[in-house]
């Protein structure tokens, strides 16, 4: 039997595999991402990354925040700024997003030629 506030099993190994669900205290993501806890906390505090709170206050971090850490350590480990590395990886985000956009769309206009190709060859004699 469990209680109002304990997920169901399956719930909570289910929430494990959202992205965004802050399962990770500070030292278990400063020690994923191989770095200080000063590091997490000084992105929370220039509002780069903004972790979940705990109701007591903690800091708990997602794996999509842990990515997002991780990118702009490396950026800072190359020698950008903070800033200019926020700037980074907007842009690289925005060309991703635009590379899948594309994808999506040449995928699109190929399946349409396929059925254009498909009904052409049906209209003509022999086809």
């Amino acid at each position: 039997m469990t209680t109002d506030s304990a997920p169901e099993p399956a719930d909570a190994v289910r929430r494990l595999d959202d992205p965004d669900f802050p399962a990770l205290t500070m030292s278990q993501a400063a020690a994923l991402l191989g770095v200080q806890a000063a590091f997490l906390r000084s992105l929370d505090g220039s509002g780069v990354l903004q972790p979940h709170r705990s109701p007591g206050g903690h800091r708990r971090y997602s794996r999509h925040q842990l990515v997002l850490a991780a990118r702009l350590r490396g950026l800072l480990d190359e020698g950008h700024t903070l800033a200019s590395a926020e700037v980074i990886l907007g842009l690289q985000d925005e060309l991703a997003d635009a590379r899948a956009d594309t994808a999506r769309l040449r995928d699109t206009v190929d399946r349409l030629r396929a059925g254009q190709d498909d009904d052409t060859a049906r209209d003509t004699p022999g086809g």
